[in-house]
């Protein structure tokens, strides 16, 4: 027979064992089968994960090997998705190495090829150029204004495909090195509002990709070169739009990050993706950035700011697709049915 303290030492042992050595993280949106369009809000958070302090957390989609880190004890990302159902895995890490994990299963509508007539309307009688990624005339360069090195190839394509054919960008880098495609596609001074329409594939993975830039550059009828700059920004986290801080003359050109949450790295890889970006301007090169749409989501930027530069150049209108590297490796980015209205 047992005597009291062998009983209070085994009664302490067993409350001891009946709390779970490891805590999963909690998922407070989407919930487990939610149905949510896409990009959707992901919030989770995590205390311990197996009685361990936690370091870091992140999250990836169905059977992607891409993990999305945050050096953080919580998670709030807008994740975008092509439409269907979804595993989302959120992770946790604790400080001594142990991993927990909890998942939820989502229903993503209106985004992927679903999404094909988008979130932005162009006017009946607007200029549209379609087809830009069949183009031959495009060209490729490391851009100087970014560190380290860069090179690319770029081919048509007819597997991954959005219409038949798209065009195949392939990038390499070192030390967060940028590479720019360009293609030119006619010339018009006069036009004041633009969309900008395509569709974007991440092949493989995302891990090495920082940003993905689409862009439009327009000269102008006094001659200034106005350079629509856009892109997902993976460093901020945020849609980012360009500015001439300084001068037609004597330009200072610099990226403004926007309140509307983007990452590249969050998108789904194999996935074709429906980007929409609307902005006009006036007759000095005041630019209003007025949304950008993904996946038929529609975000609000409605932000001016002069973007015109004294460049030389003769009348044109052209596109640039530019990969940025996120540390040294690769990234595979397919575009389809690129077009461009303006009025």
């Amino acid at each position: 027979m047992k005597n009291a303290h062998q009983l209070s030492l085994l009664t302490s042992l067993l409350a001891l064992t009946a709390v779970p050595a490891f805590a999963n993280p909690t998922i407070s949106s989407p919930a487990n089968g939610a149905s949510v369009s896409s990009p959707f809000t992901l919030s989770a958070d995590a205390s311990t994960c197996s009685s361990q302090p936690i370091s870091s957390m992140g999250y990836s989609l169905d059977n992607s090997s891409d993990t999305t880190i945050v050096h953080s004890t919580s998670i709030n990302a807008e994740v975008s998705s092509g439409s269907g159902s979804h595993t989302v895995h959120v992770k946790s890490w604790g400080n001594k190495g142990a991993v927990c994990v909890s998942d939820v299963t989502v229903t993503v509508s209106g985004s992927g090829s679903a999404g094909a007539s988008g979130a932005l309307t162009v006017p009946s009688g607007a200029e549209v150029v379609s087809s830009l990624e069949a183009l031959t005339s495009w060209q490729a360069t490391h851009d100087t204004g970014t560190n380290g090195t860069s090179s690319g190839s770029t081919t048509l394509v007819t597997s991954p495909s959005h219409s038949g054919t798209s065009r195949k960008f392939q990038t390499s880098f070192t030390s967060n090195g940028g590479e720019r495609y360009w293609v030119s596609f006619g010339d018009d001074v006069n036009a004041t509002n633009f969309v900008y329409d395509a569709w974007v594939y991440i092949g493989g993975s995302s891990a090495h990709l920082a940003n993905i830039e689409m862009d439009m550059n327009q000269v102008i009828p006094n001659g200034d070169t106005v350079i629509y700059g856009f892109q997902c920004d993976g460093w901020n986290g945020t849609w980012d739009y360009t500015e001439n801080a300084g001068s037609p003359t004597k330009p200072v050109d610099k990226w403004v990050y926007s309140s509307q949450p983007c990452n590249p790295r969050s998108w789904s890889v194999n996935t074709w993706h429906h980007v929409q970006v609307a902005y006009s301007r006036d007759s000095s090169g005041d630019v209003t950035y007025k949304s950008v749409a993904l996946d038929g989501k529609e975000q609000t930027i409605n932000k001016t700011v002069n973007s015109a530069f004294a460049s030389g150049w003769a009348p044109t209108l052209l596109t640039n697709l530019q990969i940025d590297g996120y540390g040294s490796g690769s990234a595979t980015v397919y575009l389809d049915e690129v077009k461009v209205s303006r009025w």
